[in-house]
Parts: structure tokens; C-alpha cells; sequence
């Protein structure tokens, strides 16, 4: 059996829509860049900051990748991750998870001190052990380098792990480090990004997680 699951956070856990979205327009109008609406940003759910605003930015200035997170910070800091709701059936499915005596962490690329905020705030600490995510200087920000650095930390076999969650950059960290990967339908990844990586599966409901529970 997997004896381990790690769970990516926004899109997957939690639906943090209108607080990302939001926190991206507040930076794009201070830098006085187009600012898209809100649906046009829902592609940013899930990669790294600094990736979504190369693209939002048409940059590769570091310095001005960097201010603009900032930016965004100053704003999500203090509204943008409260804006944000527990995904229905989340809660179920990682009570099922604890009672059968699975371990779990958070594996996110949002900075672990804005991620363990949001964990708590929703009251989905208990079900965790870790939450791991990445600096707030975009160290371990991409998927890969993260499992990676949570199969060290816990010392955990590939073999054993899962990593679930809704976008490529999941998948992709998953396969690399030859972790199973599970991609989920209700956050922000269409069916086609996430057949494309050969996940173990692919969820519709969180329920279903649970079903790959065995190998």
C-alpha cells in the first residue's frame, strides 16, 4: 500500500480563485501592465509566481520579476489567502486517509509561511504532518525540486508516495522522482494536461482518491 500522500494545495485542496486573481491585478496595475480579468489569470493557479508574471510581464528581468512578487505579496499577505475556500469533499476524504493510517503533507509551491496560514486557517492541520512549500526567495517554488527535497526530509521510498494534485507541474515533480502521480478534475488543470504526464489515475471528485489507496 502507499503509505504516504502528498497533497498540492491551491486548486487541490482548497479553491483560492479570487485571492490569487485578485493579488495578481493589484501588482499588474501598480506596475501599470495590462491587467487581464480574473478568468484570464486562472491559468497562474498552481505555477510558480515568478513563471506567471515572465508571461503576465514579458520579461525575464529578474529584478522585475521580483518586484512584482513583492507587490503581489503586499496584497495576499494580508487579504488574498483568506480569500479562499476548503474544496467540498476534502474534508471527508482526508479523515478516510487518517483513519486507514495514511501519512500526509502539503507539497505547494506557495510559500510555506502563507501555506501552513491557510492549512490552519481552514482547520486542515490535524490531518497533516508537514506543509511543505517553497522560500519566500522561489527556492524549491517548482514541484520537482520540492518531492524531492520531502522524500529526504521524511525519508520516505518513492515507491510508497503519492503526489496529488490538479496541474502538470504535479504530474511532472511526481514522475521525476518516481512517485505515483494522481491528478485531480476540480481544480484549475484540464482532463488533457493531466492525461498528457500518465498519472495513476485521474480523480473527478476527491473520493476517488482514495480508490488508488492499493497498488
Amino acid at each position: 500500500m502507499y503509505s504516504t500522500f502528498l497533497f498540492d494545495l491551491d486548486g487541490t485542496l482548497t479553491d483560492p480563485f479570487e485571492g490569487i486573481t485578485g493579488s495578481l491585478q493589484f501588482a499588474l496595475e501598480r506596475l501599470g501592465a495590462p491587467v487581464p480579468t480574473a478568468q484570464d489569470l486562472r491559468w497562474c493557479i498552481g505555477p510558480p509566481l515568478w513563471h506567471s508574471f515572465r508571461v503576465l510581464l514579458e520579461t525575464d528581468d529578474q529584478q522585475k520579476l521580483d518586484e512584482a512578487v513583492a507587490i503581489y505579496r503586499e496584497r495576499y499577505s494580508v487579504t488574498g489567502l483568506f480569500e479562499n475556500k476548503v474544496i467540498d469533499g476534502i474534508p471527508e476524504l482526508l479523515n478516510d486517509l487518517k483513519s486507514k493510517g495514511v501519512k500526509m503533507h502539503v507539497c505547494t509551491s506557495k510559500a510555506h509561511t502563507y501555506a501552513g496560514k491557510i492549512v490552519e486557517h481552514f482547520g486542515l492541520r490535524p490531518f497533516f504532518g508537514s506543509v511543505y512549500g517553497s522560500e519566500l526567495d522561489g527556492t524549491r517554488s517548482a514541484k520537482t525540486e520540492l518531492i524531492h527535497h520531502i522524500l529526504e526530509q521524511e525519508r520516505l521510498a518513492p515507491s510508497e508516495v503519492e503526489m496529488v494534485g490538479d496541474r502538470k507541474q504535479d504530474l511532472v515533480g511526481a514522475n521525476t522522482n518516481q512517485v505515483a502521480g494522481v491528478g485531480v478534475l476540480w481544480g484549475f488543470g484540464s482532463r488533457e494536461e493531466l492525461q498528457a504526464e500518465t498519472p495513476v489515475l485521474i480523480a473527478e471528485k476527491p473520493a476517488d482518491t482514495s480508490g488508488i489507496l492499493k497498488k
